[in-house]
């Protein structure tokens, strides 16, 4: 008796498992892009290039932002904040340049920081191109200047879309155009 019952739970446990196996390949798209933990993205507006972090513990994107002032513009909420450019490796002989945004607040959060007291966030929509194509996702707006990357992918944006390859970095395979730091630090100057 304690064979066949020895059995059939390890006939149930292989079932058990092999349906599950299938299940978590069935959820990841056959046309999901391969990406590193670290990508290049580049900003819409002034096509700026930025390191972004794809963050599968984060449910939404962040951004490198300072300065960071609500306003009303016909009756609704938008923000205006700053990104500095010195957080760039290449950002030497820039100077202290910035580039001002202006957006419609999506929503606000109240993220648990460890450590220290919850901070209420913007978040905003921004465009941006990764892998060659043109993407949008929300972005919490914060001080990121002690954090490596000045750009954070969270869940949201990458759910469905996008696996991530936590050995490796730079992985896309197409280009998104850009301007030079320089470029872009003078026009903001």
């Amino acid at each position: 008796m304690n064979r066949r019952l020895m059995t059939l739970l390890a006939s149930l446990a292989f079932t058990f498992n092999m349906s599950t196996g299938a299940v978590a390949k069935e959820t990841v798209p056959q046309d999901a892009k391969r990406l590193g933990f670290v990508e290049w993205i580049v900003l819409d507006d002034p096509e700026l290039r930025l390191k972004a972090r794809l963050d599968t513990g984060a449910n939404t994107g962040s951004l490198h932002a300072t300065d960071i002032e609500p306003l009303k513009r016909d009756g609704e909420e938008w923000v205006r904040f700053e990104l500095p450019l010195d957080h760039h490796k290449e950002s030497k002989g820039i100077g202290d340049a910035t580039l001002t945004f202006e957006r419609p607040v999506e929503r606000t959060v109240l993220v648990k920081r460890k450590g220290a007291e919850s901070q209420r966030r913007h978040v905003v929509i921004m465009g941006f191109c990764i892998d060659g194509e043109h993407q949008e996702a929300q972005f919490s707006l914060t001080d990121r200047s002690r954090f490596k990357y000045p750009a954070l992918l969270g869940r949201r944006f990458m759910a469905g879309e996008v696996i991530v390859d936590s050995e490796d970095s730079f992985l896309a395979e197409s280009d998104c155009g850009f301007r030079a730091l320089e470029q872009v630090a003078a026009e903001a100057n």
